[in-house]
């Protein structure tokens, strides 16, 4: 049943993209704890609604434990997440960080704020997620996430990287899934604004300077107008890659043994 005032069908394409995700890419097992990181945008709100609905159909049994990281920015509303949260029925964990006075006295100049910010955010939902007990940590980055990183790495850093819908942290405990990988940004935000969802977004101090994820998202855009299924082949790529195809000499190496 589709939340109140969300069209049904859009609402099933959603929860069915997202049980495809966690099929497809075996994210969820018998007796997981998922600690599920909100921010209090739409995205990760919008996952978590879908995570609760999949739980009641789901064959298998797991938990969720709704966490967000206070870094100190300005904007932050506990409040607003709360309220989300204890409506499925869920209690919220909130971790009070000093990210925004770390990152303006530790970074190196030429560095990227958004990068370090984000490793610090994940850092802190590592660490809660351990405290918790959890072995799953769930991230709301949904289809469009994906193509923009894999395109922002070809055009400004020279990789082709994106990111992976399961993937083990580097010590081995916590396994980051990300089950919105086949939602579209469009549809979340219409869920979004058909539930009358209430969402906030802090006050990233260089809002106004990041501008490459915004050309890029342009970008798409245009493309789009001539070539509707862009997205979708974009997506499609990150799971058909040809590395005898590329230019990796590691790739050629292998392939001479």
């Amino acid at each position: 049943m589709s939340p109140e005032g969300v069209d049904p069908k859009l609402w099933r394409r959603l929860r069915n993209g997202a049980g495809r995700a966690i099929g497809d890419f075996s994210l969820v097992s018998d007796g997981d704890r998922i600690c599920v990181g909100v921010s209090g945008g739409k995205d990760s709100l919008i996952m978590l609604l879908l995570l609760a609905e999949l739980q009641r159909r789901a064959p298998v049994r797991y938990e969720l434990i709704p966490v967000a990281i206070d870094n100190g920015l300005a904007g932050f509303d506990a409040c607003i997440i709360r309220r989300f949260v204890e409506k499925l029925g869920l209690e919220l964990i909130v971790e009070e960080t000093g990210h925004a006075e770390l990152i303006n006295s530790k970074l190196r100049h030429g560095s990227s704020y958004c990068s370090f910010c984000a490793r610090l955010k994940r850092g802190a939902l590592y660490g809660v997620a351990r405290r918790l007990g959890c072995n799953l940590l769930a991230l709301g980055h949904h289809r469009d996430d994906f193509i923009e990183t894999l395109l922002m790495n070809q055009f400004f850093v020279g990789t082709i990287k994106a990111m992976a819908a399961k993937t083990v942290c580097d010590d081995g405990d916590i396994t980051v899934i990300r089950p919105l990988v086949y939602l579209s940004e469009k549809d979340i935000i219409s869920v979004a604004e058909q539930a009358g969802v209430t969402t906030f977004a802090t006050k990233c101090p260089i809002a106004d300077k990041e501008q490459s994820r915004f050309r890029i998202k342009q970008l798409l855009s245009d493309l789009e107008r001539e070539i509707p299924q862009i997205r979708n082949s974009l997506l499609a790529s990150l799971r058909n890659v040809q590395p005898r195809h590329l230019l990796d000499p590691n790739t050629i190496r292998k392939s001479e043994i």
